[in-house]
């Protein structure tokens, strides 16, 4: 199972070089960039050829891209609206694609394999249109990713119309084969549990965001610091016939020193083998 490390760990930061050297040295053999402006400027030319620039030299893959949450650089503190592909009005769907365009083009530059893709918000409710909605999103971000060789993988949020089930069920009305999914643990966690959510999504999961929780909230904590079971999870995940990648993705708000987060990271792929 590859070790991937999500830069959502360091995302009250500006990415650059060293924190992905840091990454390496902890034991990550890839590495999910969040796209969040402030953090990841995918806007910015010379921010994205800096990071390029260093991915060639260096044995660390890029393993996937989080597509943005916000279009802003305060994560929407100031009022800007969340990218929602699925959102009611038509200008808000519009904004929010070209937005996640907007961050898939540094795979021109970036040899990004995955983008992870956010099928709305937390309120967001479960009905045919919602359905209607996710196709074209998923259709139209599809045609746009594909030529720069980089693959969708939607996520289960805490949200209706991302539960695994509903997920499976609209890649399947879409024949959408060529879209994978990356399963959350710590959402599966809060909602229907990860071994139903293992077991609904099985062979579509390419990817696996690996964080704890009380089974509460999404705290995004390190793994075996909230409710888990890890020993059946990592079990179910060893099962499947392609094991996905693991991708750590804990919070950045965390009190962990550098050299604890190091400790920590590596102890949390060991779970996996």
């Amino acid at each position: 199972m590859l070790r991937v490390l999500s830069t959502h760990i360091v995302l009250n930061h500006r990415l650059h070089p060293g924190l992905l050297e840091h990454a390496q040295r902890a034991g990550a053999q890839g590495i999910e960039v969040f796209a969040a402006r402030q953090h990841f400027d995918y806007t910015s030319r010379e921010h994205v050829a800096e990071l390029a620039e260093w991915f060639r030299s260096n044995s660390l893959e890029a393993f996937s891209m989080h597509a943005p949450l916000y279009p802003d650089r305060e994560m929407g503190r100031a009022g800007a609206p969340p990218v929602n592909v699925i959102h009611p009005e038509k200008a808000r769907r519009i904004d929010a694609m070209d937005e996640i365009k907007r961050a898939l083009e540094s795979a021109e530059l970036i040899p990004f394999r995955n983008a992870v893709i956010h099928l709305g918000e937390r309120d967001d409710t479960w009905s045919p249109r919602t359905i209607e909605l996710a196709l074209t999103a998923l259709e139209h971000l599809g045609a746009f990713a594909r030529p720069l060789g980089v693959r969708l993988l939607v996520e289960n949020l805490l949200s209706e119309p991302t539960t695994p089930e509903h997920l499976v069920t609209v890649l399947e009305m879409g024949h959408l084969d060529n879209v994978g999914v990356c399963l959350d643990l710590g959402h599966a966690n809060i909602t229907v549990g990860t071994a139903a959510a293992i077991s609904t999504l099985g062979k579509r999961i390419v990817s696996v965001h690996v964080h704890d929780n009380q089974g509460a909230r999404d705290q995004h904590l390190w793994p075996g610091d909230g409710t888990i079971d890890w020993s059946a999870t990592t079990k179910s995940l060893k099962a499947l016939a392609t094991p996905p990648a693991t991708v750590l993705e804990i919070s950045y708000s965390l009190p962990d020193t550098p050299s604890d987060q190091a400790a920590r990271i590596e102890k949390s792929f060991a779970l996996f083998g």
